[in-house]
C-alpha cells in the first residue's frame, strides 16, 4: 500500500497523456480527435496514457489506480476506459469501467493487446500500434466485436497439451501402423484369425 501511495502518476492534461513522447504529433492528433468524437457521440471516455515506468509495481495495480484518480468516465455510467503502456517494462494493459465489461471484454481486450498492438510495437512503430489499437477499440464500443482466434486461448506449451489434435497427420500414421502391426501378427500365427 505504501508502494502504491508513493507512486508518482502524471496528471490527465487531455486525452492522450504522453509521459516518454512515444506518439508522433500526427498519430497523436488523429487519435485525440477520435476520442473527443467517441466521447460527444457516446458519452464513452476514453484516454491513451503512455508512462516512462511502473516505478515497480505490476501494470495492472498501477492501471487500476491511475483509472481511478482520473476518475475516467461518467460517475452514473462507469463507461470510462484506458489504455496504458509503460515503456521501460513493456507492458500494456486495458482498464475499462463496469459499464463497458460486457463490451470490451478480457477477451476483445486480449485480442486487440495481443493481435492489433504488439506486433507494431516488436517492429518499435509505437505510434503504429496505439493509433490502430485505439481503432480496434472503438470498433468494439461500437458494438463488433473482434473475431477471437482460438489460437488467443491455445496452450502455452505445457505437458499435458493434446499433441495429437494439433498433427493430424501422427493419429492416420498410427491407426495404419496399428492395423498393419495386426495384420502382421495374424500372417505370423501370434493373433488368432477371425472367425468370419
Amino acid at each position: 500500500l505504501a508502494a502504491a501511495l508513493a507512486l508518482t502518476l502524471p496528471p490527465l492534461t487531455g486525452r492522450v497523456v504522453d509521459q516518454p513522447n512515444i506518439i508522433s504529433a500526427d498519430a497523436r492528433g488523429s487519435i485525440e480527435t477520435k476520442l473527443a468524437d467517441l466521447e460527444a457521440k457516446s458519452t464513452i471516455q476514453l484516454v491513451v496514457a503512455t508512462v516512462k515506468s511502473l516505478e515497480g509495481q505490476e501494470i495492472e495495480p498501477y492501471a487500476n489506480q491511475l483509472f481511478r484518480t482520473w476518475a475516467l468516465g461518467q460517475k452514473d455510467k462507469n463507461n470510462g476506459a484506458l489504455l496504458i503502456i509503460a515503456r521501460d517494462e513493456r507492458r500494456l494493459r486495458i482498464e475499462v469501467g463496469y459499464g463497458l465489461e460486457d463490451r470490451l471484454t478480457d477477451a476483445q481486450s486480449s485480442v486487440i493487446i495481443n493481435q492489433v498492438i504488439t506486433p507494431a510495437f516488436k517492429t518499435g512503430n509505437f505510434s503504429k500500434g496505439i493509433s490502430d489499437g485505439v481503432a480496434a477499440m472503438l470498433v468494439v464500443l461500437g458494438g463488433n466485436p473482434l473475431d477471437e482466434p482460438s489460437t488467443a486461448y491455445e496452450s502455452r506449451g505445457d505437458p499435458g497439451d493434446d499433441f495429437v489434435s494439433r498433427h493430424p497427420g501422427l493419429l492416420v500414421f498410427l491407426v495404419m501402423l496399428f492395423i498393419l502391426t495386426v495384420f502382421v501378427c495374424q500372417m505370423l500365427g501370434i493373433l488368432p484369425a477371425g472367425r468370419g
